[in-house]
């Protein structure tokens, strides 16, 4: 009796070790993978988006010339309208109308708005270097007669920066800006680690009751006006120069 009791306990003591040597084997572990994603320059055209809301489109009334391509880009820039004037002999300052834009909304209906008179700019490169945004009135208003407004003078007011880019905002900003036929004016500029996204230099804000007040033409008394249509045009130089 006694050999038998001492093989009965000596069985369950081997089973006892088989069964924890399969938990053993049977425990899981860690292994890792990977994840991976790689960015290039961009190539297209941005469309423009509202100055009030970067981070939406928007459709620029009247139809504007197409932005320009690559990673580096000017996007859309605002023409200004200064209206239908009276001759007059005084000194007389006119402002540019607002600029209109056509608003979609998540169901697909457009409504028009109004909005500040703005230049927008695109960088895309993927390096955060910093840029620079000149504007240059080309020449002196003039008919298609060749009659040139003498003394006519753009300034350009309250000139601030919007966008839904998480870098930080270009530091070159001036508040005025004086156009000079045929000398480039600096509107904004990024210096190196500033200005990746699209920004949008607009001249006012909808909620300042400015934004038809921010880009004014000022045309001396003493300046011929003949009863015509008289016109300039704006060039807007973007280059991979950083501000300082």
């Amino acid at each position: 009796m006694k050999i038998a009791k001492y093989l009965v306990a000596s069985t369950l003591l081997v089973t006892g070790f088989g069964i924890a040597g399969q938990g053993a084997s049977a425990e899981g572990g860690e292994y890792e993978s990977g994840g991976t994603i790689t960015f290039a320059p961009y190539t297209g055209i941005t469309p423009p988006v509202d100055p009030e809301n970067p981070g939406e489109e928007a459709n620029p009334e009247p139809t504007p010339n197409p932005g320009t391509s690559g990673p580096l880009s000017i996007d859309f820039a605002s023409s200004f309208d200064f209206g239908t004037q009276e001759i007059t002999t005084q000194d007389m300052v006119y402002n540019s109308a607002a600029q209109k834009v056509n608003i979609t909304d998540d169901q697909g209906g457009a409504t028009q708005e109004l909005r500040p008179n703005y230049v927008q700019v695109s960088d895309n490169r993927g390096t955060e270097t910093g840029w620079t945004l000149q504007v240059r009135q080309d020449a002196q208003f003039e008919t298609t007669d060749n009659d040139v407004l003498d003394g006519a003078a753009i300034k350009i007011l309250n000139n601030n920066v919007n966008t839904s880019s998480t870098s930080p905002v270009p530091s070159t900003v001036p508040a005025e800006i004086d156009l000079v036929p045929g000398t480039p004016s600096i509107v904004v500029a990024a210096k190196d680690a500033e200005g990746a996204g699209t920004y949008v230099s607009r001249f006012g804000k909808a909620d300042d009751g400015n934004m038809d007040k921010s880009v004014q033409l000022s045309v001396p008394g003493s300046t011929t006006k003949y009863a015509k249509e008289y016109n300039t045009t704006l060039t807007w130089i973007l280059t991979d120069t950083p501000a300082n």
